[in-house]
């Protein structure tokens, strides 16, 4: 064993050297991956994000009902889309508005994913229902208000599940990427990053997509990144020219708030597609993800 010199002001006796930690968070750098290329999450044994493959992720904001949600999920796997979203617990402004179903909203989720056989992502919200959730599902959302839930992302780390985060309203880009830090360093490194518009000045949409943050990101940290532009868009008018953009950035797939009929959804109305819309967002992604090198689940 090597020995500093004693005239060393850091000499430590059987230390060769130290050095000191050169990032805040070295688990999700790429210096703990020991490489520069994304680190793809698996989902189930046969889907993963991260990878040459766009993903796309798809389904109405709310679970309203088992028929709805069947109904929706039926129709969006027949159009390729690898992952199904879909809120049991909603988080919303006002104590008023739908809250959706609860623990019936998972109760529906559970069998869809069971019928249709595609993955499911949901929100929890309380460190209380993660283990029970995490039972019934594939992946779970952690969703902008709570990035910085500390114990939400302790527990979240302890639950075996990957975990979906998504970026706070006025998070600044570390402190996205040390949220995904206390998930990793309580033991669960399949986190995947979500970018879905921060609160600007700007009003023309309910938020301000940063697709600045995708390389960003990328250059970063080794984990996936997807896009959320529903949420960004807050119109769905603006929902598919956002997601070209955030294919051609270097996203690693997408997550798109879909509604069998969008004017009468419970939550986020004005922001989720139709199936004929979102048929046309799939097939431009598509040929921008081949135009990128890339491949999609889906037919052009």
């Amino acid at each position: 064993m090597l020995t500093l010199p004693q005239s060393s002001p850091n000499a430590i006796e059987g230390l060769l050297d130290r050095r000191p930690i050169s990032t805040a968070y070295p688990l999700a750098s790429h210096i703990h991956s020991g490489s520069r290329k994304t680190t793809p999450v698996q989902i189930t044994p046969t889907l993963s994000i991260g990878g040459d493959k766009v993903v796309m992720i798809a389904g109405p904001c709310s679970i309203e009902s088992e028929a709805m949600a069947q109904e929706c999920a039926s129709t969006l796997a027949k159009m390729g889309i690898d992952m199904l979203r879909g809120g049991a617990y909603k988080p919303r402004t006002s104590p008023y508005d739908f809250q959706g179903l609860g623990r019936n909203g998972i109760e529906i989720l559970e069998s869809v994913r069971s019928s249709t056989n595609i993955p499911v992502v949901t929100e929890v919200m309380d460190v209380r229902l993660v283990n029970d959730v995490a039972q019934k599902v594939d992946m779970i959302q952690v969703g902008a208000r709570n990035m910085q839930n500390y114990p939400l992302l302790m527990e979240l780390g302890l639950c075996g599940k990957p975990v979906l985060l998504k970026r706070g309203h006025s998070a600044r880009i570390q402190e996205l990427i040390l949220a995904a830090e206390y998930i990793m360093k309580h033991g669960n490194n399949s986190v995947v990053l979500c970018e879905r518009g921060i609160r600007t000045f700007e009003n023309a949409t309910r938020n301000t997509l940063d697709v600045s943050a995708i390389p960003v990101l990328k250059a970063e940290t080794h984990l996936p990144v997807i896009v959320d532009p529903s949420h960004a868009a807050g119109n769905n008018s603006y929902v598919t020219p956002l997601a070209n953009a955030a294919i051609a950035a270097g996203a690693d797939g997408l997550i798109v708030e879909v509604h069998p009929d969008p004017a009468s959804a419970l939550s986020d109305a004005d922001q989720q597609l139709n199936y004929n819309e979102f048929s046309v967002l799939m097939r431009r992604i598509a040929m921008i993800a081949v135009a990128c090198g890339r491949t999609v689940n889906w037919q052009l």
